[in-house]
Order: C-alpha cells, then sequence, then structure tokens
C-alpha cells in the first residue's frame, strides 16, 4: 500500500470499484480557459462514466471531444474517513443503439427537465486517495 501525506493512494482497480457505485459527482471542463465544476449524477458503465446533460456548457464540452476531469468522492465526518477518486478523459456525445435497459443509465437524469443527451467520458487517467481515521493528518496550532 502507498501512502501519500497519510492518505493511501488508490489502484486504478480500486477506483474503478468505487466510480462503479455511482451517484453524485463533478465535472470540470473549460471555460474561456476558465475552470468551471459542474455536478451530475453518473454511472460507471463498460469502463466509462456516463452521464445525461441538457444543451448548455457540460454537453458543449463532450460536442467537441474536450478534455474534462470528473470526480467523486464519500466523506464520513464522525469517523473521519473517507475517498476521492479523479478521473481525465475525453468527453463526447452517444446515442445508445438500442433502446435503455440498463438499469444504471435508465436512472441517470439531468439536474433540471427536459430532454438530456448521454455523455460519456472515456478514462485516460484515473486516481485516487483513501483516508481512514487513524491515518488522518493531524492538525496543528503554531
Amino acid at each position: 500500500m502507498l501512502v501519500d501525506e497519510g492518505f493511501e493512494l488508490l489502484s486504478e482497480a480500486d477506483c474503478r470499484d468505487l466510480l462503479a457505485r455511482g451517484g453524485l459527482g463533478r465535472v470540470g471542463i473549460s471555460i474561456g480557459a476558465l475552470p468551471v465544476i459542474l455536478p451530475v449524477t453518473y454511472a460507471f458503465v463498460d469502463d466509462q462514466i456516463v452521464f445525461r446533460s441538457r444543451p448548455g456548457t457540460k454537453l458543449n464540452a463532450a460536442a467537441i471531444g474536450g478534455i474534462v476531469a470528473f470526480e467523486t468522492d464519500a466523506y464520513d465526518e464522525r469517523e473521519h474517513r473517507g475517498w476521492s477518486v479523479l478521473a481525465v478523459g475525453r468527453a463526447t456525445r452517444f446515442a445508445p443503439t438500442k433502446p435503455v435497459s440498463d438499469p444504471a443509465l435508465l436512472a441517470l437524469k439531468p439536474w433540471d427537465d427536459g430532454p438530456a443527451e448521454f455523455v460519456r467520458i472515456r478514462c485516460e487517467m484515473l486516481t485516487g486517495r483513501r483516508i481512514e481515521a487513524s491515518r488522518a493528518p493531524v492538525a496543528t496550532v503554531a
């Protein structure tokens, strides 16, 4: 197990297992050379991060095949433990080739009402860290 500043560095397999939980994540894109981070509800299907988006910022990034960052995490304040996974890859729009029957895809909904398209991110770089209560950094006061 590799440890960096009190955090366990996760293997790509561990990162994929955590991504497979689905749920809430954040997509980081660049707009006019400035970073923007937007929440999405996602699923991890066929080794890709998938979410739905209405026309706008996220869909525009996908339409041009933009490189995006994606992050998801979980943290238990009481137990002082958690994890974070970061994926970087190219976002693309796609239309399922057959009627959507995968429960994970059926559950995906954009944050507002209306028609939405599917976006996928192929993970080209995948990293993660975990903190356990016993390894939590100790804050010091000067």
